[in-house]
């Protein structure tokens, strides 16, 4: 930058407001077994749910992948629909990876009468917020956690995940 020239920082600073938040968002899709969100889709709904700066990795991938992680990091030997791994949240910068299981999302979505898309979404809504620190293993936590995604998904335009019309 030149001497005379200001920065975006700089300009937020004298204004009050806080810088933008970044997000880098990697996606890796080694699954083609259902649906699969665009890379624009999945920072959509990342940048409705995350409050600050994120790096984060979203891998898309089949049942056998799925089930081996789970087993691995879970102790829990099927194929889970999501996992999330967070590696750091220090000053505002939110790091993991997010792993969604197409197949067993897209057989939940038929079964549960949803839109793939729709469950998707929260699927991803519901792993950021794990990214953030938010968990349900408490009742209250729970409750807290359902209803900061329902309205999530209701701004995004999705039904309420909870709701099922089945």
């Amino acid at each position: 930058m030149s001497a005379g020239g200001s920065s975006d920082t700089a300009r937020t600073a004298r204004s009050g407001r806080s810088p933008k938040p970044r997000l880098a968002l990697h996606l890796q899709v080694v699954s083609r077994a259902a649906p699969v969100p665009a890379s624009a889709q999945i920072r959509r709904w990342a940048l409705a749910t995350l409050k600050g700066s994120a790096e984060i990795t979203v891998r898309i991938v089949g049942a056998a992948e799925a089930r081996i992680l789970n087993r691995r990091y879970r102790g829990r030997d099927y194929a889970a629909n999501v996992l999330s791994f967070p590696y750091a949240l220090r000053r505002g910068l939110v790091q993991g990876d997010i792993v969604l299981c197409a197949p067993v999302i897209a057989r939940e979505a038929l079964v549960q009468g949803k839109a793939v898309e729709a469950h998707l979404a929260h699927l991803t809504v519901h792993a950021l917020l794990h990214l953030q620190g938010y968990d349900h293993l408490r009742r209250r936590d729970a409750a807290r956690m359902e209803a900061l995604e329902k309205k999530l998904l209701a701004k995004l335009g999705y039904p309420d995940p909870y709701d099922s019309p089945r």
